[in-house]
């Protein structure tokens, strides 16, 4: 059985570029506090939290006094960034530069559309930290939509102006505004009322036509991603579109003999929160299985 790892899986630059930073950074102290999840694999998250990486939430940052705290690449609203300031707090700032640019767009499009009464409406998950850094450039004002029934908290009667979740699916996002250029037509506005922007990372974005093509390349495929991973529940639906025999896994742990049975080729997949040591990792277990019924 042949077990091949996908070359354009793995981290995107903006999270390879916050865990090296906060790497550099733990050589020279014990501990360094990271405000959420440094990235959505707890595997990863546990290895650092071996080396001093520590988790802490906003209701911990306000406690917080004279220390030093790393932003993810998810980036994060203006009010945690004025809580350092308060709390002489030393940031180190891993944002990820294509949210930040899109951080600017959208308080931009913001501070301009609300003269006209215009509305702030962002494609992406509530809660998810990307997403309270982007609401936070609106005063939270931003209405989040992920489902088509989300879409009726917008008023169709007023302009619009749509961004995304920079790790969301781009055919989801498509499909949303799809949908929000028909509301607007049912209600008898002007097309020019709406404004739609395709914020998707293009690293992200580009990554779905590759596993497609991957995914057909392989009997089985094995998709690794930390459960809350957005960005991984996107990508690994792609998978398991174009190959049924997809399985989603968050470690070796949980890969199952009975799914590689007949299989003469497997796929290793993963997120842009997935390392590359984790990937290697369950490719060596499926070896292993493979070779213990030779």
């Amino acid at each position: 059985m042949n077990v091949t790892i996908d070359k354009n899986s793995g981290y995107c630059f903006g999270v390879e570029f916050a865990i090296q930073m906060a790497e550099d950074e733990m050589e020279n102290c014990e501990e360094l506090y990271c405000l959420g999840d440094i990235v959505h694999n707890s595997m990863e998250v546990k290895r650092l939290y071996n080396k001093g990486l520590r988790i802490i939430d906003r209701e911990q940052l306000k406690e917080l006094r004279d220390s030093k705290v790393l932003i993810r690449a998810h980036g994060e609203p203006p009010e945690t960034y004025q809580i350092a300031l308060e709390n002489n707090i030393e940031l180190i700032d891993a944002s990820c530069p294509v949210v930040l640019k899109l951080q600017n767009r959208v308080k931009h499009a913001f501070d301009t559309d609300k003269a006209k009464g215009g509305q702030i409406v962002i494609y992406g998950q509530v809660g998810h930290a990307e997403v309270i850094g982007l609401a936070g450039q609106t005063g939270d004002e931003a209405i989040i939509v992920t489902t088509e029934e989300d879409l009726d908290k917008i008023d169709f009667t007023r302009p619009v102006t749509l961004f995304s979740q920079t790790t969301k699916s781009t055919k989801g996002f498509y499909h949303i505004k799809s949908l929000i250029e028909e509301r607007i037509k049912q209600a008898n506005q002007d097309s020019t009322a709406f404004n739609a922007n395709d914020s998707i990372c293009r690293q992200v974005s580009n990554r779905e036509p590759q596993l497609m093509k991957f995914s057909a390349e392989h009997d089985v495929i094995v998709f690794v991603s930390g459960k809350k991973s957005s960005n991984g529940k996107a990508l690994y639906s792609v998978c398991k579109q174009h190959n049924p025999n997809s399985y989603f896994v968050e470690n070796e742990e949980e890969l199952q003999k009975e799914w590689f049975e007949n299989a003469q080729s497997v796929g290793i997949c993963g997120a842009t929160s997935t390392p590359m040591w984790l990937m290697q990792q369950v490719a060596d277990s499926i070896n292993s299985m493979s070779l213990q019924e030779v």
